[in-house]
């Protein structure tokens, strides 16, 4: 009797992880042309497979289909999404969660090397990822250089401090720059405050970063900045 139900009860659970898929395949067929779809599906397919999110590969897509992309880049953006989770997961570990990995994936794409994955891993081991790498990913989004920001975001957790102080930290450096302060003297004071003790509240240098700006993070250089946002693949 046990084991009838046990097979009832696979074959029920086999039942909805076919509809599921379909409804997923179903979501790609109505935005896609169909030889689109079917591509993109294999790549799906694939991710499952491994083990690795599909949700944002499917949002891949149909945020290309959204924006009028052509067939050949939506692929090429889930393909390249695929790889960077792939590679994050590497970084991080093959127990590392889902919004650790679609972090860890952005910042890989925003040009933040994959060894500063690892080093935070190491830095804050046991701990979610998932913040740090949010607060990584913004600050390059708004001009702090990629190794810049990642040597910070670093510092900070190789303090102990934890998400409140990064987060604190992103929301000072969000409004220095609105208010025209340099993005890499924003956050290498900010960051250097808070390691310090002393807050985030400190006023950062305006303008060009000056030649002494660099001393205020350990191992941090001023480099010219970007004010582009991160790339999204479209």
């Amino acid at each position: 009797m046990i084991r009838h139900a046990s097979k009832g009860l696979a074959a029920v659970l086999a039942l909805g992880a076919v509809k599921a898929a379909g409804a997923q395949d179903m979501r790609l067929s109505r935005q896609l042309d169909a030889a689109t779809a079917a591509r993109v599906s294999a790549i799906v397919d694939h991710a499952r497979a491994v083990s690795l999110p599909t949700e944002p590969l499917i949002d891949k897509a149909l945020e290309g289909s959204r924006k009028g992309a052509q067939p050949a880049r939506i692929v090429e953006a889930v393909s390249a999404l695929a790889a960077r989770l792939d590679s994050t997961r590497a970084a991080l570990g093959a127990a590392s969660s889902e919004s650790e990995l679609v972090a860890g994936a952005s910042v890989l794409q925003a040009g933040v090397r994959s060894g500063v994955l690892r080093d935070l891993r190491v830095a804050r081991a046991g701990k979610s990822l998932a913040v740090p790498l949010v607060v990584l990913g913004d600050l390059v989004s708004r001009g702090v250089p990629s190794d810049t920001a990642g040597a910070l975001v670093l510092l900070v957790a190789r303090e102990g401090l934890g998400d409140e102080t990064l987060l604190a930290i992103q929301r000072d450096v969000q409004r220095d720059v609105r208010e025209g302060a340099h993005p890499a003297a924003a956050a290498a004071i900010r960051a250097r405050g808070a390691v310090s003790g002393g807050g985030t509240r400190l006023r950062p240098v305006r303008g060009p970063v000056t030649a002494g700006a660099s001393s205020l993070a350990p191992g941090v250089a001023s480099h010219p900045t970007s004010t582009k946002p991160l790339i999204t693949g479209y």
